[in-house]
């Protein structure tokens, strides 16, 4: 019989350096031992040589005391008291184990709050009951450990005395760790803080500045996918988010809103993807694939989307915070990429429909989020990359005819079960960004319009059209207008006319 060891002495595992010499155990000890064909959480568990305890981006270091024996459930148990609930890991293992395994595992010691736990998560994952018999005895325990996981509310067990508080289902249930700058962005209530500063300007003000929100956004989301459509195009997209929060999310509203996007689909497949997809360029000599991502197969994009759907509905309970949720959704969708184009625009999108869905934007001013993301693009760019790039490494592809990509592999859990907690920090320093600089920037940027608009009307009786030629010619020069300008639409007014208009601009405009 081969007996497998866990505990494994390293200095550098799969080419991440250790930040000492130490053990590795848990999850990253079960991968290894198992040789399960899966991404490496983003954090790995080691136990100090010297006794030392603390924590990096990569590793979470624990003294000697913490070292779990050297057998599957003891490893198991340390992963979930420390490490919480990997559900890509889990079921892979359990996928990879005898069933009769799992089950003694669990007898050992039925009453015991991880044994519950494997147990629960072993019938859940696979629809399918171990021969052990309805608990009648035991507080009930939640399955996610809420100092280390977001969760919600959740509904009771009764089979395994457990509350079941994963925000998601086994068809689709990214998970989110707790960390400092999480907890940092919930508890600071952002939406109210939006709220309370919109509440010292007129309607008629924030409706304004609503609408050039929302062409700005559009803009910049299609910015983002390196598009620049006209303005009508814009237009009609931007009206599209100002609905964000009004239908049902579902697989026919996303198609629906990807046509919107499409303005020239001679090119484009509407609806689902009917083959596989890749993001990512194409040599340029041999036409061979070189992806950055690989999309979910064709074949499973139905599954994955109707579980985005319903994990949405379930991450509508209101212990859930609405950054988080979308941060969940949205970037789940853009991962499975479902469609041959517009799945950017969608992702962003969805942001905006949760949000809106939670009630985290009121007021009647969108939340420009693309033109925040597009500020930070590089940071954008990293975000995904966390997820796509470890992916490349467990995803088994081959080159098909017409230069895309067969996947070889069965993947749909890659794309179920992913930790989402790089893409919320990101979201949440988005969502932060937009409240405390592009918001309040469009809302004065139009208070100042007003102010001068008042001093031109005193002094000049300029039509509109006018003034808002003179203020794009004022904004382009800092504040003074070029000679070819005064030579043609400004050429009515005189030398000192010119130069009081230029520094009450400036007043207005720049020193303020």
């Amino acid at each position: 019989m081969n007996i497998k060891h866990y505990s494994l002495d390293i200095r550098v595992f799969h080419g991440r350096q250790a930040p000492e010499s130490g053990t590795l155990v848990g999850y990253g000890a079960i991968i290894e031992a198992h040789q399960l064909h899966v991404p490496l959480p983003e954090r790995l568990a080691l136990i100090s040589t010297k006794n030392r305890r603390y924590t990096t981006a990569q590793w979470l270091v624990l003294t000697p005391r913490h070292a779990p024996e050297d057998n599957l459930y003891k490893q198991l148990v340390f992963a979930l008291k420390y490490e919480g609930v990997n559900l890509l890991v889990i079921k892979k293992l359990f996928t990879c184990i005898d069933k009769a395994q799992i089950a003694n595992m669990v007898i050992a010691e039925a009453l015991g709050q991880y044994s519950r736990k494997l147990w629960f998560l072993y019938e859940w994952l696979f629809d399918e009951q171990l021969d052990i018999p309805y608990l009648k005895t035991g507080n009930y325990v939640p399955l996610l450990n809420e100092k280390l996981q977001y969760a919600i509310a959740g509904t009771k067990s009764a089979r395994h005395r457990l509350i079941n508080n994963l925000p998601g289902t086994k068809e689709f249930c990214p998970l989110i760790d707790k960390t400092e700058k999480l907890e940092s962005y919930i508890k600071a209530k952002l939406a109210e803080q939006k709220n309370n500063y919109l509440a010292r300007f007129q309607a008629a003000i924030l409706q304004r500045a609503s609408s050039f929100l929302l062409l700005k956004d559009s803009k910049a989301s299609f910015s983002i996918e390196q598009e620049n459509p006209g303005t009508n195009r814009a237009t009609r997209w931007g009206k599209a988010i100002g609905q964000a929060g009004n239908k049902t999310l579902s697989i026919e509203e996303l198609e629906r809103l990807q046509q919107i996007i499409i303005e020239n689909a001679r090119f484009v497949k509407l609806g689902l993807r009917k083959e596989g997809g890749f993001v990512g360029e194409h040599d340029r000599f041999t036409g061979e694939p070189i992806p950055e991502h690989i999309s979910a197969k064709q074949e499973d994009l139905s599954a994955l989307l109707n579980g985005l759907v319903d994990a949405n509905q379930r991450m509508q309970d209101e212990d859930f915070d609405a950054v988080l949720a979308a941060a969940s959704i949205a970037f789940g969708m853009v991962f499975i990429h479902p469609f041959q184009d517009g799945n950017g625009r969608l992702h962003r999108y969805i942001i905006h429909h949760i949000l809106a869905k939670k009630g985290f934007t009121s007021q009647g001013v969108i939340f420009p989020i693309s033109a925040s993301i597009l500020d930070h693009i590089e940071d954008y760019k990293k975000v995904l990359e966390s997820y796509s790039h470890a992916l490349l490494d467990v995803i088994d592809w081959e080159t098909t005819q017409d230069h895309n990509v067969k996947v070889l592999n069965e993947t749909i859990d890659f794309y179920r079960y992913f930790n989402a907690t790089k893409q919320a920090e990101f979201l949440y320093d988005c969502v932060s960004d937009t409240l405390n600089r592009i918001i309040p920037q469009e809302v004065n940027y139009l208070l100042k319009y007003d102010e001068f608009k008042v001093f031109i009307d005193e002094n000049f009786e300029m039509p509109d059209k006018m003034l808002a030629t003179l203020v794009r010619f004022l904004e382009q020069n800092e504040g003074l207008l070029s000679k070819r300008a005064l030579k043609k639409e400004f050429s009515a007014l005189n030398a000192s006319e010119v130069k009081w208009i230029e520094e009450t601009y400036r007043k207005i405009f720049l020193d303020n």
